[in-house]
């Protein structure tokens, strides 16, 4: 019986369903009808420049992953840096449900910073290893011969299998790595105590047609993972825009899991987005001969938008199954099918994916229990504290405008929890600005340079090409850190005139990497300078001092 929500399907027990560590269970034979899908989006979608996360928006993440009930969250990379350490560890011990994976080169000091990392996870831990396997790679990043290749990543993975029951190893570039090699490569990896071996498109190169073809390859020539003895995956990256086909590809032709992240970030043109995987799987059920996997679909739309915002990477608006126009009808002719009869111009039932209609709006009468109750319904986890300062803000937002939406409000948490120590903050604004009239803007700021002391308060002015230039050269005077906005993006939050403006920024402040920073305010003017100053306190926390430089 398949259901899909949560998939029960043959070929596997409801045990084995429940519980990946325990390999013995599975059974990946081609008629296991049971697609794995492994979230990487806190770890490669991470790695998109602009989207770093720190702890409290990972763990934001990772919580709604587990109710979307992916089966793997790749956590993060432990060795690069104490802040991915601290979060791989840190969602080890508390996500309860998907197995919890940490990345590691073949090396002995990642394989042990990995272990350590995901010890909490007992047997839901996994160390992922990898290393580059194609000609290109061999010769000039790498300089070794075929046989090193094979010694160290045989080596690396009995380091890894000495710590945890499942590992998982990838032969980098293994798209574009000579066949007959990678038949080699994955028969040594699952003889050294590999659970599982991922196949990834490092750079986006493959064709569907072709990359089916070597999976089947794969598949036909080692003998285990027709056996089941391990099972064989996928990571495709967008550069072609090929990503989500490829993985499909490869499903049909044995893959039995599938990398990927919500909205497809992650390097360059990104990963294969889960989203579509998962929905291509079941409205095209028939076609991949009924393989199913776990993934709660309602709660699609809402890790849609929980990872946009906690990335700072907006959906397109036509985005496959999460952009705003993916249930959108405008034609005259397609409105009038649809209301005749959905199926006409939609192949998927937007409520089954999580669009649907908006709760009733809360109101600036509304009481702190009525806000902390729906906070708890939208999916968040948060600390009396927390409900108290996102209930604070919420008064000053209700106060502007007649309703407070659901939207708004997890603008109001994203806005809170990406926060960094506030070293300086806004306390006074007043802009003007006209088409006679060169745009002015007065700032008032509060500095803490200590807890125990009170803030000391600073104001100043600044004229620029527009009121947002204007009081953004007003902050670069009062703090003397000057700023070059790089990205600027706003839009609305909910709807109606008095919609809540999110703005989102990438700053460059003389350093190697673009600071990303968040403001929310019915005055994009006031939310302008709040995102700023975001960006400029994580510019100035410790959090910016993490060097991630080392992610492959």
């Amino acid at each position: 019986m398949r259901r899909w929500g949560f998939c029960y399907t043959p070929g596997l027990s409801k045990k084995a369903v429940d519980g990946f560590g325990k390999r013995k269970e599975h059974n990946n034979d081609m008629k296991t009808n049971r697609l794995i899908i492994f979230d990487t989006t806190l770890r490669d979608g991470e790695q998109c420049p602009g989207a770093s996360m720190n702890l409290r928006e990972k763990m934001q993440v990772a919580r709604q992953l587990a109710r979307l009930k992916v089966d793997v969250i790749e956590a993060g990379f432990p060795v690069i840096s104490d802040g991915d350490f601290t979060s791989v560890r840190t969602i080890a011990r508390e996500i309860k449900g998907p197995m919890i994976a940490g990345l590691a080169r073949c090396v002995p000091k990642d394989i042990d910073a990995a272990a350590e990392a995901v010890k909490p996870a007992g047997r839901r831990g996994r160390i992922h290893v990898f290393l580059a396997t194609s000609k290109i790679h061999r010769e000039f990043k790498l300089g070794k011969a075929q046989d090193e290749i094979l010694r160290l990543a045989v080596e690396g993975v009995k380091r890894a299998r000495s710590y945890v029951e499942d590992v998982e190893f990838s032969p980098e570039d293994g798209s574009r790595t000579e066949p007959e090699f990678l038949v080699q490569v994955c028969r040594a990896v699952i003889g050294a105590g590999a659970t599982t071996v991922n196949i990834p498109d490092t750079v986006g190169w493959a064709m569907p047609e072709l990359f089916g073809k070597l999976i089947g390859r794969l598949y036909e020539e080692v003998t285990e993972f027709r056996s089941g003895k391990a099972v064989i995956s996928v990571h495709c990256h967008n550069d072609l825009g090929l990503a989500v086909a490829n993985s499909l590809a490869a499903v049909r032709a044995g893959a039995r899991q599938v990398e990927c992240t919500v909205n497809g970030i992650g390097e360059r043109a990104g990963n294969a987005a889960l989203e579509e995987v998962v929905m291509a799987l079941k409205t095209r059920n028939e076609y991949f001969n009924q393989i199913g996997c776990g993934v709660n679909t309602r709660e699609i739309v809402r890790s849609s938008r929980l990872v946009s915002r906690m990335s700072s990477l907006l959906v397109q608006r036509n985005k496959a199954i999460v952009g705003e126009n993916a249930f959108a009808h405008a034609s005259g002719i397609h409105q009038d099918g649809v209301l005749k009869k959905r199926e006409t111009y939609e192949i998927m039932d937007p409520e089954e994916v999580g669009w649907g209609k908006s709760e009733l709006p809360l109101t600036k009468h509304s009481g702190r229990a009525a806000v902390a109750a729906r906070l708890r319904h939208l999916g968040f986890k948060l600390s009396e504290g927390d409900v108290q300062a996102i209930f604070a803000r919420f008064k000053e937002i209700g106060d502007k405008k007649k309703f407070v939406y659901d939207d708004d409000l997890t603008a109001l948490v994203g806005g809170h929890i990406t926060e960094v120590p506030e070293t300086w903050s806004l306390d006074y604004l007043s802009v003007s600005s006209g088409s006679q009239i060169v745009p002015t803007a007065t700032v008032r700021l509060r500095r803490q340079r200590n807890k125990k002391k009170e803030p000391e308060v600073s104001q100043d002015a600044g004229t620029g090409d527009g009121p947002v230039d204007a009081a953004l050269k007003a902050i670069d005077r009062l703090t003397k850190i000057h700023g070059r906005l790089v990205d600027y993006s706003i839009r609305a939050v909910s709807q109606g005139k008095d919609a809540l403006g999110e703005v989102t920024v990438k700053v460059d402040f003389g350093q190697a990497k673009l600071v990303p920073g968040k403001g929310a305010s019915t005055d994009i003017i006031e939310a302008s300078a709040r995102a700023y100053l975001n960006a400029l306190n994580r510019f100035l926390s410790v959090d910016q001092k993490d060097d991630k430089s080392s992610q492959p």
